[in-house]
């Protein structure tokens, strides 16, 4: 037996025994590559007599050929059969049942966050957004909480405990200091509204611990209660979608506005159900003002050169009012069936072109 067939019995044997796609190139480039044995083997045509190589160039050539084709051929083979065991081993049961639907829904407080974000990000507001955790001077004394206002009592608010220094952490009652932050890293003109959750000790029907706010702020240089009344009532009457709302601005007080307002929506209540826009009656839903001008002084804007206009509303209340609601204590119960019934279609995102709600 000449040596090209026994080299060629040999790389047979090596192809018929491969078992994967690896082996088979491995065994490839160790025949054919650069250094494989046949490449190898044509190299040595060059020193040889003109006789020899017109012997071995032909039979040299035909063992690289043949060679070439048994490498194809396997590897046609194995990649039938690794298509085969994916085939069995992927096969779909048409006999299953078919998939549930999913079930899930959105709450109806994230669907009011959306809603309002939809509303005011058409009127040229930016979403700003801040910690839960405040110190005194973010959560009161920029706001122009004076040392002895009630909310600083420890029964409105959650304090955490004293650190080293004596200063006392606490979860903020409303979402106010991002408007410090906001005033205090940001140059005018400012149009923001905060959304977030705000923590207060109160719960009853209409209260909880742990609620939600959004909050609006509007800083520049000229900017008045004309503003502040315009922005809000194109805010109703799109979020409550009514083409005609009856509103009211009496005068109250906050600390850190100057005139301070509550804004009442007229209704009427006809059986459970309360109508916006008709009736005699009067709801509040949101408190509002100018911006104290010790406020922007605490935040480093001159107040003869820098005016502006606050509000801030109870998101749970708006979803309670805008779906027919009855108890505040339902939207934190974790009840599958309250949300089956009161929840969202994640599909249906909030938007002024197709409608906010369902």
């Amino acid at each position: 037996m000449t040596e090209i067939e026994t080299l060629e019995r040999d790389l047979s044997a090596k192809i018929d025994a491969a078992t994967t796609e690896a082996a088979l190139e491995e065994l490839r480039v160790g025949a054919l590559g650069k250094k494989g044995v046949i490449s190898q083997q044509m190299k040595t045509l060059g020193k040889m007599s003109p006789e020899e190589r017109k012997e071995m160039g032909p039979a040299l050539n035909g063992l690289k050929d043949r060679v070439a084709a048994a490498i194809d051929a396997k590897k046609t083979e194995l990649e039938d059969a690794a298509l085969e065991a994916r085939l069995a081993s992927e096969q779909i049961d048409v006999t299953l049942p078919v998939r549930p639907s999913p079930k899930g829904k959105i709450h109806p407080v994230s669907q009011v966050f959306e809603e309002i974000t939809a509303i005011f990000s058409a009127m040229g507001f930016d979403v700003a957004e801040g910690p839960d955790i405040e110190d005194d001077f973010h959560n009161f004394t920029a706001l122009n909480f004076p040392p002895d206002h009630p909310a600083r009592e420890i029964h409105d608010t959650f304090f955490l405990e004293p650190k080293e220094d004596g200063e006392r952490m606490v979860l903020r009652t409303h979402t106010s200091p991002v408007q410090i932050r906001t005033m205090k890293s940001k140059k005018p003109p400012i149009r923001i509204i905060i959304p977030g959750r705000t923590f207060r000790c109160d719960s009853d029907q209409t209260h909880t611990p742990m609620f939600h706010q959004v909050e609006g702020l509007v800083i520049d240089k000229e900017t008045h209660m004309g503003h502040l009344k315009g922005t809000l009532e194109a805010f109703v009457k799109t979020f409550f979608e009514i083409d005609d709302v009856k509103t009211r601005f009496r005068p109250h007080f906050f600390p850190f506005t100057e005139p301070s307002a509550e804004m009442d929506i007229g209704y009427e209540r006809v059986g459970k159900e309360i109508r916006f826009g008709q009736g005699s009656d009067w709801m509040e839903i949101l408190g509002c003002g100018m911006v104290h001008p010790n406020v922007l002084t605490n935040c480093g804007l001159d107040p003869d050169e820098y005016q502006g206009f606050a509000f801030g509303m109870g998101v749970d209340r708006l979803a309670m009012l805008k779906y027919g609601i009855p108890d505040l204590r339902d939207f934190f119960a974790a009840d599958a069936r309250w949300l089956e019934h009161y929840g969202f279609d994640p599909l249906d995102q909030p938007n002024l072109a197709t409608g906010l709600s369902r």
